[in-house]
């Protein structure tokens, strides 16, 4: 929660004056678009909480693959709030995706299965992060929206940490330089460019894309962090990124 609280607040503080200058040239946002991306940032940091936490308990690969399940739950928050029909292949990548995060989970014990099961409800937050900021992008420009549901994120796991007494300070300067390379790599740069595409692309297409994520961090992951995957956890990971790729075709008619 640290780290990715720092994330937040150095992308915020970053981005402040740019933000600043975009509302001096354009209207205020309205109260209404404020709440949306002030929704949006506070499920951000309910992802960013749980996902962490997961990789600290269980390392990086697991959580991360079960947190890009994230196109499943847009579907069916797709289906429950907006009311718009699914067909049936999303119905069966769902199915395969979650036999596939059942393979994953099944053979994990202890602090590696809490963790993974921490990466699964973090792919929840992060569907609801790309439902809200679908509609959040119809009212807001991409620096505007991304800059409240940063501030918002960044309060958010403030509010956290403090709760749950987790120390702000006292680390050593190779974690300051990371949490800045998480603000500025991460956060600005990359979380900045899912913002605009959501913008311009429906969330059903925006959040499968992503799926690179958890196959590049299980290669780096090797060497790295020393981790490895055992053979049900390969195929339960293929499962779900399959699963995943069939829930994006099978979207919204």
């Amino acid at each position: 929660m640290i780290s990715s609280f720092y994330r937040m607040l150095i992308a915020t503080l970053l981005l402040a004056v740019p933000f600043y200058r975009r509302i001096q040239t354009t209207h205020p946002p309205a109260p209404r678009a404020i709440w949306i991306a002030f929704l949006g940032g506070t499920l951000f940091a309910a992802d960013l909480a749980t996902w962490a936490t997961g990789v600290t308990l269980s390392g990086a690969t697991a959580p991360t693959l079960l947190a890009n399940t994230a196109p499943v739950w847009v579907g069916l928050g797709t289906l429950l709030i907006f009311r718009r029909p699914l067909r049936i292949g999303f119905w069966i990548g769902t199915l395969l995706a979650l036999v596939g995060a059942g393979l994953v989970l099944g053979i994990e014990t202890g602090d590696k299965a809490t963790g993974s099961a921490l990466g699964l409800l973090a792919g929840v937050f992060y569907g609801g992060y790309f439902l809200v900021t679908q509609r959040g992008r119809d009212l807001l420009d991409s620096l505007t929206y991304f800059w409240l549901a940063s501030a918002s994120s960044a309060l958010v796991l403030l509010v956290l940490a403090v709760g749950f007494r987790l120390p702000l300070t006292g680390y050593p300067a190779t974690s300051y330089l990371t949490f800045l390379a998480m603000g500025i790599v991460t956060q600005v740069f990359g979380y900045l460019a899912v913002s605009y595409a959501l913008g311009r692309f429906p969330a059903s297409i925006v959040a499968p894309t992503l799926l690179g994520q958890p196959l590049i961090t299980a290669v780096l992951a090797v060497p790295l962090l020393g981790e490895t995957l055992a053979p049900v956890q390969i195929l339960g990971g293929a499962a779900v990124l399959a699963g995943v790729l069939i829930v994006h075709r099978g979207q919204s008619i």
